[in-house]
């Protein structure tokens, strides 16, 4: 809360990093070490569990990425991750295109006001 006088104490998020923050090579080498060690444990989960400490990111976010890399080589069924940035983009796309024919519906409405020819009567 944002009150005079009222002190929250928040945990501190610093040298905590999102999954935007890895960069592709890491995700690679993460999913090839889980797939390359994953006879060693007893469960899947385990391994991913003893990739993610050594590498020091989150498990689960781990575990996506795994999840993501079988939808990408067709081994789970779902989105590739190739299709997800193509509707990315084609909704980015979408979105400005709607703002430029707000703004002309705009500037037509504008001008059309503004332009108005009189019409004389022929009497």
């Amino acid at each position: 809360m944002n009150r005079p006088g009222f002190r929250v104490h928040l945990p501190s998020w610093e040298g905590c990093r999102d999954a935007e923050q890895y960069d592709e090579q890491i995700r690679e080498k993460a999913v090839r070490l889980v797939r390359d060690h994953a006879e060693d444990y007893p469960t899947e989960w385990a391994a991913i569990k003893a990739v993610s400490g050594r590498l020091g990111m989150n498990a689960e976010t781990l575990r996506k990425w795994l999840r993501q890399a079988e939808v990408d080589t067709g081994q789970r069924p779902g989105m590739t991750s190739e299709a997800s940035a193509e509707i990315r983009a084609l909704k980015r796309k979408n979105a400005e295109l709607e703002r430029t024919i707000e703004i002309l519906k705009a500037a037509t409405a504008y001008v059309g006001d503004r332009c108005q020819v009189p019409v004389w009567s022929s009497r």
